[in-house]
């Protein structure tokens, strides 16, 4: 396995971790929104193990806030750091990772639920995500014949730092506290409970598997029923 971030120091970090727990893991730092970036670590990927038959995309970043107020920064910022990236990233897997060589391939992309439904105070981020759900499900059928599937995970409520940051985001515009926002959130999921960072890998594993051979160009929910669309 090869694995990138924008730190380097989060990249060795997290290197340490897996190969404490016996995985043969490398990776170095990458910023997926810059495509020269994107080629040098795709390049260093091939290197180190060969030509690539799976990739998962799953940068992303949060963003929003009143639609008038935001700012071109953050509003680039989102789309690229979220769909332009899948792009850059895929393109660069199938064209020079030797991935669309191979007859047997996985391409996962990590959407969101808000890929299928407007998010309050959220444009930016859920314009991102319906892009990653388009480009997923037009590549699965570009692709169909190749023996490569293309699928999109669709986290809802996830326990993540970035979570924790919408709670605070969400609780400075109503006027309340981070408490009083996670019981709303909770109160929308059929579960009543976020959904937790090994489910949603859970749902990457399988989707790679032999078993999942039959699977492509769709948008997984893991969501706790937040969403069933």
């Amino acid at each position: 396995m090869f694995i990138g971030a924008r730190d380097a120091d989060n990249v060795a970090s997290t290197v340490k971790q897996f190969r404490a727990d016996g995985f043969d893991v490398h990776g170095t730092s990458c910023d997926v929104r810059d495509g020269e970036g994107v080629r040098a670590f795709v390049a260093a990927a091939v290197d180190q193990f060969g030509p690539i038959d799976i990739l998962v995309n799953n940068a992303g970043r949060g963003g929003g806030g009143q639609t008038a107020d935001i700012a071109d920064e953050l509003w680039f910022d989102v789309i690229n750091t979220n769909l332009n990236s899948v792009f850059l990233m895929t393109r660069e897997v199938l064209s020079n990772g030797g991935l669309r060589e191979k007859s047997w391939g996985r391409i996962i992309n990590i959407a969101s639920t808000a890929g299928k439904q407007g998010v309050v105070l959220g444009a930016p981020y859920s314009a991102s995500k319906h892009g990653v759900v388009g480009f997923t499900k037009a590549l699965g059928k570009e692709l169909g014949q190749t023996g490569i599937t293309v699928n999109a995970v669709c986290p809802g409520y996830v326990e993540t730092p970035m979570a924790e940051g919408i709670r605070q985001r969400y609780a400075a515009v109503f006027n309340t506290t981070e408490d009083d926002i996670l019981e709303q959130f909770q109160a929308k999921i059929p579960l009543g409970r976020y959904s937790t960072p090994e489910e949603v890998s859970g749902m990457v594993g399988y989707l790679v598997s032999e078993t999942a051979g039959s699977i492509t160009a769709q948008a997984i929910n893991v969501c706790g029923g937040l969403g069933n669309y």
